[in-house]
Protein backbone atom coordinates (compact mmCIF):
# COMPACT_ATOMS: atom_id res chain seq x y z
CA UNK A 1 0.00 0.00 0.00
CA UNK A 2 1.36 3.21 -1.22
CA UNK A 3 0.87 6.33 1.82
CA UNK A 4 0.08 9.68 0.13
CA UNK A 5 2.40 11.51 1.92
CA UNK A 6 1.46 14.83 0.49
CA UNK A 7 -2.28 14.41 1.01
CA UNK A 8 -1.11 14.45 5.07
CA UNK A 9 1.23 16.73 5.06
CA UNK A 10 -1.35 19.17 3.67
CA UNK A 11 -4.32 18.17 6.00
CA UNK A 12 -1.59 19.02 8.81
CA UNK A 13 -0.26 22.25 7.63
CA UNK A 14 -4.02 22.96 7.41
CA UNK A 15 -5.30 21.99 11.17
CA UNK A 16 -1.70 23.72 12.50
CA UNK A 17 -2.62 27.00 10.36
CA UNK A 18 -6.23 27.09 12.40
CA UNK A 19 -4.83 26.53 15.43
CA UNK A 20 -2.15 29.68 14.71
CA UNK A 21 -5.48 31.78 13.54
CA UNK A 22 -7.24 30.99 16.14
CA UNK A 23 -4.36 31.93 18.57
CA UNK A 24 -3.60 35.18 17.48
CA UNK A 25 -7.59 36.22 17.13
CA UNK A 26 -7.88 35.47 20.78
CA UNK A 27 -4.49 37.33 21.47
CA UNK A 28 -5.49 40.36 19.45
CA UNK A 29 -9.04 40.79 20.70
CA UNK A 30 -10.36 38.42 23.37
CA UNK A 31 -7.54 38.21 25.85
CA UNK A 32 -8.63 40.26 28.86
CA UNK A 33 -6.37 43.14 30.70
CA UNK A 34 -4.24 41.80 33.46
CA UNK A 35 -5.10 44.42 36.16
CA UNK A 36 -2.85 46.12 38.12
CA UNK A 37 -1.72 45.17 41.40
CA UNK A 38 -3.33 47.33 43.39
CA UNK A 39 -6.78 47.30 40.87
CA UNK A 40 -8.85 45.05 43.24
CA UNK A 41 -7.52 46.66 46.78
CA UNK A 42 -10.36 48.17 48.71
CA UNK A 43 -9.28 51.78 49.78
CA UNK A 44 -11.30 51.14 52.63
CA UNK A 45 -10.01 47.43 54.02
CA UNK A 46 -7.46 47.21 52.09
CA UNK A 47 -8.36 43.83 50.95
CA UNK A 48 -9.72 42.58 47.74
CA UNK A 49 -13.13 42.62 46.17
CA UNK A 50 -15.80 44.54 46.21
CA UNK A 51 -16.18 48.15 47.98
CA UNK A 52 -18.22 47.60 51.15
CA UNK A 53 -21.94 48.35 51.35
CA UNK A 54 -22.38 52.22 51.24
CA UNK A 55 -19.09 53.14 49.81
CA UNK A 56 -21.41 55.47 47.17
CA UNK A 57 -24.37 56.45 49.36
CA UNK A 58 -23.10 60.14 48.93
CA UNK A 59 -22.08 60.28 45.64
CA UNK A 60 -24.12 62.89 44.07
CA UNK A 61 -25.87 61.75 41.09
CA UNK A 62 -27.10 64.55 38.48
CA UNK A 63 -31.17 64.90 38.43
CA UNK A 64 -31.65 64.66 34.33
CA UNK A 65 -35.13 65.52 34.24
CA UNK A 66 -34.79 67.57 30.92
CA UNK A 67 -32.49 64.80 29.30
CA UNK A 68 -29.69 66.81 30.27
CA UNK A 69 -26.44 64.27 29.61
CA UNK A 70 -23.74 63.77 32.60
CA UNK A 71 -21.55 67.52 32.81
CA UNK A 72 -24.27 69.35 32.20
CA UNK A 73 -25.01 72.59 34.45
CA UNK A 74 -27.38 70.57 36.97
CA UNK A 75 -28.14 71.44 40.39
CA UNK A 76 -28.03 68.56 42.85
CA UNK A 77 -30.31 68.33 45.67
CA UNK A 78 -27.69 67.84 48.22
CA UNK A 79 -31.32 67.34 51.25
CA UNK A 80 -31.77 63.43 50.49
CA UNK A 81 -34.31 63.01 53.39
CA UNK A 82 -36.65 66.54 53.46
CA UNK A 83 -39.10 66.72 56.02
CA UNK A 84 -43.00 67.25 55.27
CA UNK A 85 -42.54 70.65 57.35
CA UNK A 86 -40.13 71.80 55.28
CA UNK A 87 -40.30 73.94 51.79
CA UNK A 88 -38.76 71.23 49.01
CA UNK A 89 -38.55 71.77 45.14
CA UNK A 90 -39.78 68.10 43.45
CA UNK A 91 -38.56 68.55 39.64
CA UNK A 92 -40.01 71.95 38.14
CA UNK A 93 -42.63 72.10 41.28
CA UNK A 94 -41.86 74.99 43.69
CA UNK A 95 -44.21 73.78 46.94
CA UNK A 96 -45.43 77.06 48.18
CA UNK A 97 -45.80 77.98 51.90
CA UNK A 98 -49.41 79.66 50.90
CA UNK A 99 -51.71 77.70 49.61
CA UNK A 100 -51.91 79.09 45.93
CA UNK A 101 -53.57 76.19 44.33
CA UNK A 102 -50.50 74.16 43.75
CA UNK A 103 -47.96 71.93 45.83
CA UNK A 104 -48.49 73.29 49.83
CA UNK A 105 -46.53 73.05 52.28
CA UNK A 106 -47.58 70.63 55.24
CA UNK A 107 -47.34 70.02 58.38
CA UNK A 108 -47.66 67.19 60.53
CA UNK A 109 -48.63 68.57 63.76
CA UNK A 110 -49.23 64.98 65.67
CA UNK A 111 -47.20 62.00 65.36
CA UNK A 112 -49.98 59.76 66.78
CA UNK A 113 -53.53 59.06 66.15
CA UNK A 114 -55.93 62.66 66.55
CA UNK A 115 -59.63 61.98 66.15
CA UNK A 116 -62.38 64.27 67.24
CA UNK A 117 -60.95 67.70 65.67
CA UNK A 118 -62.91 70.76 66.64
CA UNK A 119 -61.99 74.48 65.97
CA UNK A 120 -61.16 75.73 69.21
CA UNK A 121 -64.06 78.49 70.72
CA UNK A 122 -61.42 81.80 69.66
CA UNK A 123 -61.17 80.03 66.56
CA UNK A 124 -57.10 79.96 65.97
CA UNK A 125 -56.58 76.35 67.14
CA UNK A 126 -57.50 72.98 67.22
CA UNK A 127 -58.94 70.46 69.67
CA UNK A 128 -58.40 67.47 69.60
CA UNK A 129 -58.63 63.71 71.34
CA UNK A 130 -55.07 62.08 71.35
CA UNK A 131 -56.49 58.06 71.25
CA UNK A 132 -52.72 56.57 72.23
CA UNK A 133 -52.59 58.74 75.26
CA UNK A 134 -56.69 59.19 76.16
CA UNK A 135 -55.88 63.00 76.60
CA UNK A 136 -58.06 65.64 75.19
CA UNK A 137 -55.37 68.97 73.54
CA UNK A 138 -55.28 72.14 71.73
CA UNK A 139 -52.58 72.61 69.27
CA UNK A 140 -51.85 75.67 67.37
CA UNK A 141 -50.64 76.05 63.91
CA UNK A 142 -46.99 76.78 65.60
CA UNK A 143 -47.53 73.18 66.80
CA UNK A 144 -47.27 74.00 71.07
CA UNK A 145 -49.82 71.60 72.59
CA UNK A 146 -52.46 72.25 75.94
CA UNK A 147 -53.93 69.54 77.56
CA UNK A 148 -57.41 70.70 77.84
CA UNK A 149 -57.69 68.38 81.01
CA UNK A 150 -55.22 66.27 82.73
CA UNK A 151 -58.08 63.23 83.13
CA UNK A 152 -57.50 60.50 81.13
CA UNK A 153 -60.50 59.17 79.04
CA UNK A 154 -59.26 55.74 77.47
CA UNK A 155 -61.26 54.00 74.36
CA UNK A 156 -63.76 56.59 73.64
CA UNK A 157 -64.94 55.97 70.54
CA UNK A 158 -66.93 58.82 69.72
CA UNK A 159 -66.66 62.83 70.61
CA UNK A 160 -69.50 65.21 70.12
CA UNK A 161 -68.60 68.77 70.82
CA UNK A 162 -70.40 71.70 72.38
CA UNK A 163 -70.26 75.31 70.66
CA UNK A 164 -68.18 76.64 73.25
CA UNK A 165 -65.89 73.98 73.11
CA UNK A 166 -66.24 74.09 76.76
CA UNK A 167 -67.93 70.48 77.47
CA UNK A 168 -68.31 67.57 75.27
CA UNK A 169 -70.36 64.08 75.05
CA UNK A 170 -67.98 61.08 74.68
CA UNK A 171 -69.39 57.54 73.61
CA UNK A 172 -67.46 54.20 74.88
CA UNK A 173 -67.73 51.42 72.79
CA UNK A 174 -69.75 49.16 75.36
CA UNK A 175 -72.73 52.19 75.34
CA UNK A 176 -71.66 54.25 78.44
CA UNK A 177 -72.05 58.00 77.89
CA UNK A 178 -70.47 60.82 79.65
CA UNK A 179 -70.92 64.81 79.50
CA UNK A 180 -67.49 66.15 80.66
CA UNK A 181 -67.09 70.01 81.42
CA UNK A 182 -63.21 71.25 80.58
CA UNK A 183 -63.81 73.89 82.70
CA UNK A 184 -64.86 72.82 85.78
CA UNK A 185 -63.71 68.80 85.40
CA UNK A 186 -67.31 68.19 86.26
CA UNK A 187 -68.45 64.60 85.02
CA UNK A 188 -71.77 63.52 83.85
CA UNK A 189 -72.95 59.69 83.27
CA UNK A 190 -76.22 59.89 80.30
CA UNK A 191 -78.17 56.86 80.22
CA UNK A 192 -76.49 53.71 77.74
CA UNK A 193 -79.24 53.46 75.87
CA UNK A 194 -78.58 57.21 74.36
CA UNK A 195 -76.66 57.87 70.97
CA UNK A 196 -76.12 60.16 68.14
CA UNK A 197 -76.12 63.50 70.30
CA UNK A 198 -76.39 67.00 68.77
CA UNK A 199 -75.33 70.65 71.05
CA UNK A 200 -78.07 73.04 71.27
CA UNK A 201 -76.07 76.56 69.45
CA UNK A 202 -76.04 77.78 73.20
CA UNK A 203 -74.51 74.17 74.08
CA UNK A 204 -77.28 74.18 76.90
CA UNK A 205 -79.21 71.29 75.50
CA UNK A 206 -78.41 68.29 73.42
CA UNK A 207 -80.58 66.05 70.55
CA UNK A 208 -80.18 62.45 70.96
CA UNK A 209 -81.39 59.40 69.96
CA UNK A 210 -83.35 57.30 72.87
CA UNK A 211 -82.99 53.18 71.88
CA UNK A 212 -85.33 50.99 73.99
CA UNK A 213 -85.17 47.73 73.74
CA UNK A 214 -88.69 47.50 72.34
CA UNK A 215 -89.30 49.75 68.73
CA UNK A 216 -92.37 51.04 70.61
CA UNK A 217 -89.90 52.82 72.86
CA UNK A 218 -87.35 54.48 70.50
CA UNK A 219 -87.68 58.39 70.52
CA UNK A 220 -85.74 61.04 69.52
CA UNK A 221 -85.29 63.22 72.14
CA UNK A 222 -83.99 66.55 73.87
CA UNK A 223 -82.83 67.40 77.43
CA UNK A 224 -80.54 69.23 79.06
CA UNK A 225 -77.05 69.10 77.97
CA UNK A 226 -76.43 67.05 81.59
CA UNK A 227 -79.03 64.31 80.94
CA UNK A 228 -81.84 66.10 83.03
CA UNK A 229 -85.53 66.98 81.77
CA UNK A 230 -85.60 64.68 78.84
CA UNK A 231 -88.85 65.60 76.64
CA UNK A 232 -89.72 62.75 73.50
CA UNK A 233 -90.25 64.72 70.30
CA UNK A 234 -90.97 61.98 67.66
CA UNK A 235 -91.19 58.11 67.52
CA UNK A 236 -88.15 56.41 65.76
CA UNK A 237 -89.51 52.70 65.93
CA UNK A 238 -87.83 50.67 63.63
CA UNK A 239 -86.52 53.60 61.25
CA UNK A 240 -83.77 55.45 63.22
CA UNK A 241 -80.66 54.92 60.25
CA UNK A 242 -82.66 56.94 58.63
CA UNK A 243 -82.60 59.82 61.44
CA UNK A 244 -79.79 62.20 61.97
CA UNK A 245 -79.34 64.26 65.17
CA UNK A 246 -78.18 67.59 64.16
CA UNK A 247 -79.30 71.05 65.72
CA UNK A 248 -79.35 73.54 63.69
CA UNK A 249 -77.56 76.96 64.65
CA UNK A 250 -80.74 78.95 63.98
CA UNK A 251 -82.10 76.57 66.79
CA UNK A 252 -85.20 75.93 64.60
CA UNK A 253 -84.24 72.74 63.67
CA UNK A 254 -82.93 69.51 65.50
CA UNK A 255 -82.95 66.48 62.90
CA UNK A 256 -83.51 65.38 59.94
CA UNK A 257 -84.61 62.37 58.15
CA UNK A 258 -85.08 60.55 55.05
CA UNK A 259 -88.16 58.53 53.52
CA UNK A 260 -87.67 56.79 49.83
CA UNK A 261 -89.10 58.40 47.20
CA UNK A 262 -88.32 56.40 44.26
CA UNK A 263 -85.22 54.61 43.08
CA UNK A 264 -82.66 57.20 43.10
CA UNK A 265 -84.56 60.28 44.85
CA UNK A 266 -85.57 60.33 48.49
CA UNK A 267 -88.06 63.37 50.72
CA UNK A 268 -86.00 64.89 53.08
CA UNK A 269 -87.76 65.79 56.23
CA UNK A 270 -87.38 68.31 59.03
CA UNK A 271 -88.09 67.88 62.62
CA UNK A 272 -88.06 70.89 65.00
CA UNK A 273 -88.54 70.92 68.99
CA UNK A 274 -92.64 71.92 68.79
CA UNK A 275 -93.90 70.03 66.17
CA UNK A 276 -93.46 71.95 63.86
CA UNK A 277 -95.00 71.28 60.06
CA UNK A 278 -92.13 72.07 58.31
CA UNK A 279 -91.55 71.93 54.12
CA UNK A 280 -89.70 68.59 52.85
CA UNK A 281 -86.86 68.87 50.12
CA UNK A 282 -86.22 65.79 47.87
CA UNK A 283 -82.71 64.98 47.35
CA UNK A 284 -81.08 63.55 44.04
CA UNK A 285 -79.43 60.36 46.15
CA UNK A 286 -78.98 58.09 48.93
CA UNK A 287 -76.23 57.98 51.66
CA UNK A 288 -77.34 61.21 52.80
CA UNK A 289 -74.39 63.03 54.57
CA UNK A 290 -74.88 66.68 55.81
CA UNK A 291 -73.36 69.82 57.30
CA UNK A 292 -75.14 73.23 58.63
CA UNK A 293 -74.14 76.32 56.95
CA UNK A 294 -73.05 78.97 59.79
CA UNK A 295 -76.18 80.64 60.28
CA UNK A 296 -78.41 77.61 59.61
CA UNK A 297 -79.79 78.76 56.69
CA UNK A 298 -78.55 76.10 54.24
CA UNK A 299 -77.58 72.80 54.12
CA UNK A 300 -74.74 71.16 52.40
CA UNK A 301 -74.97 67.68 51.86
CA UNK A 302 -73.55 64.81 49.81
CA UNK A 303 -75.68 61.76 48.17
CA UNK A 304 -74.71 59.19 45.63
CA UNK A 305 -77.22 57.63 43.06
CA UNK A 306 -76.98 55.54 39.62
CA UNK A 307 -76.49 59.32 37.38
CA UNK A 308 -73.57 59.40 39.64
CA UNK A 309 -72.26 55.79 39.40
CA UNK A 310 -72.72 55.83 42.64
CA UNK A 311 -69.83 58.52 43.34
CA UNK A 312 -70.88 61.08 46.29
CA UNK A 313 -72.16 64.15 44.69
CA UNK A 314 -72.03 67.91 46.78
CA UNK A 315 -75.48 69.80 47.30
CA UNK A 316 -76.87 73.31 48.82
CA UNK A 317 -80.34 73.87 49.43
CA UNK A 318 -82.36 76.04 51.49
CA UNK A 319 -83.26 74.64 54.83
CA UNK A 320 -85.07 77.54 56.69
CA UNK A 321 -88.65 78.45 57.36
CA UNK A 322 -90.79 78.77 54.37
CA UNK A 323 -87.47 78.44 51.31
CA UNK A 324 -86.94 75.14 52.81
CA UNK A 325 -86.37 73.00 49.44
CA UNK A 326 -85.60 76.27 47.52
CA UNK A 327 -82.69 76.66 45.40
CA UNK A 328 -81.65 73.06 45.21
CA UNK A 329 -78.27 73.56 43.29
CA UNK A 330 -75.31 70.58 42.50
CA UNK A 331 -71.98 71.76 43.15
CA UNK A 332 -70.28 69.83 40.66
CA UNK A 333 -67.72 68.25 43.81
CA UNK A 334 -67.67 64.17 43.72
CA UNK A 335 -66.87 64.08 47.70
CA UNK A 336 -68.60 63.57 50.81
CA UNK A 337 -69.91 66.12 52.61
CA UNK A 338 -67.81 65.12 56.10
CA UNK A 339 -65.15 65.93 54.13
CA UNK A 340 -66.26 70.22 53.90
CA UNK A 341 -65.70 72.58 56.20
CA UNK A 342 -67.50 75.91 56.21
CA UNK A 343 -65.74 79.37 57.28
CA UNK A 344 -68.75 81.38 57.28
CA UNK A 345 -72.01 81.23 55.84
CA UNK A 346 -71.19 81.35 51.90
CA UNK A 347 -67.90 79.80 52.12
CA UNK A 348 -67.22 75.74 52.34
CA UNK A 349 -63.75 74.43 51.77
CA UNK A 350 -63.96 70.53 50.93
CA UNK A 351 -61.06 67.79 50.36
CA UNK A 352 -61.59 65.98 46.81
CA UNK A 353 -60.45 63.09 46.27
CA UNK A 354 -58.52 62.71 42.80
CA UNK A 355 -59.77 59.75 42.21
CA UNK A 356 -63.35 57.71 42.98
CA UNK A 357 -64.09 54.08 41.99
CA UNK A 358 -67.66 53.63 41.05
CA UNK A 359 -69.73 52.24 44.08
CA UNK A 360 -67.50 54.46 46.18
CA UNK A 361 -70.77 56.11 47.85
CA UNK A 362 -72.23 52.37 48.81
CA UNK A 363 -68.36 51.45 50.05
CA UNK A 364 -66.61 54.69 51.28
CA UNK A 365 -64.75 52.53 53.81
CA UNK A 366 -63.24 50.47 51.47
CA UNK A 367 -63.21 52.90 48.19
CA UNK A 368 -62.03 56.38 49.87
CA UNK A 369 -58.41 55.63 49.27
CA UNK A 370 -57.62 58.10 46.90
CA UNK A 371 -55.18 61.59 48.04
CA UNK A 372 -57.31 64.67 48.07
CA UNK A 373 -57.16 68.29 46.82
CA UNK A 374 -58.55 71.08 48.89
CA UNK A 375 -61.38 72.97 47.06
CA UNK A 376 -63.00 76.54 47.81
CA UNK A 377 -66.41 77.31 47.01
CA UNK A 378 -68.51 80.61 46.75
CA UNK A 379 -71.84 79.44 47.48
CA UNK A 380 -73.01 82.63 45.85
CA UNK A 381 -72.19 82.31 42.65
CA UNK A 382 -70.85 78.33 42.29
CA UNK A 383 -67.47 79.47 41.67
CA UNK A 384 -64.85 76.65 42.80
CA UNK A 385 -61.27 77.15 43.63
CA UNK A 386 -58.96 74.34 43.86
CA UNK A 387 -56.26 76.25 46.51
CA UNK A 388 -54.08 73.55 47.86
CA UNK A 389 -52.50 69.89 47.11
CA UNK A 390 -51.01 69.00 50.13
CA UNK A 391 -47.77 67.53 50.54
CA UNK A 392 -47.60 63.58 51.14
CA UNK A 393 -50.51 62.22 49.01
CA UNK A 394 -52.88 62.72 52.41
CA UNK A 395 -56.37 61.21 51.79
CA UNK A 396 -57.85 64.05 53.97
CA UNK A 397 -60.79 62.67 56.91
CA UNK A 398 -61.88 65.45 58.66
CA UNK A 399 -61.43 69.00 57.48
CA UNK A 400 -61.49 72.37 59.52
CA UNK A 401 -60.64 75.99 58.88
CA UNK A 402 -59.99 78.48 61.38
CA UNK A 403 -61.77 81.79 61.95
CA UNK A 404 -60.12 84.28 60.36
CA UNK A 405 -59.46 81.66 57.08
CA UNK A 406 -55.77 81.76 57.25
CA UNK A 407 -55.34 77.79 58.17
CA UNK A 408 -57.03 74.92 57.42
CA UNK A 409 -56.45 71.77 59.91
CA UNK A 410 -57.22 68.18 58.45
CA UNK A 411 -56.44 64.93 59.84
CA UNK A 412 -55.24 61.90 57.36
CA UNK A 413 -57.57 58.52 57.14
CA UNK A 414 -54.74 56.88 56.66
CA UNK A 415 -52.01 57.62 59.34
CA UNK A 416 -54.41 59.77 61.64
CA UNK A 417 -51.91 62.18 62.30
CA UNK A 418 -53.36 65.93 62.24
CA UNK A 419 -52.04 68.46 59.64
CA UNK A 420 -52.26 71.78 59.20
CA UNK A 421 -51.76 74.31 55.96
CA UNK A 422 -51.55 77.68 55.71
CA UNK A 423 -54.17 79.53 53.49
CA UNK A 424 -52.88 83.12 54.03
Amino acid sequence: MNINWKRIALLVGFVVAVLLIGYLLYFLFLKPTIPTANQNINALTGEGGLPVTGTNVNIPIANDINGALPGSSTTTDTNLNPTIDLPLTTGQTTVSVIANGGLTKTIALTTGQASSISITADGTSAAYYDKTSGIFYEIGSNGKVIPLSDKVFYSVQNVTWSPDKKQAVLEYPDGANILYNFDTGRQVTLPEHWKNFSFSPTGDQIVFKSMGTDPENRWLAISNADGSQAKKIEPLGDQDATVYSSWSPNNQIIATFTEDLDFDRQNLYFVGINGENFKSAIIEGRGFQSQWSSSGDKLLYSVYSSNTDYKPTLWIVDAQGDNIGQNRKSINLETWADKCTFQDNSTVYCAVPRTLQTGAGIFNNDLDTSPTDIYKVDLTNGIKTKVAVPQGDINIDKLMVTKDGGSLYFTSKTNGRLYTISLK
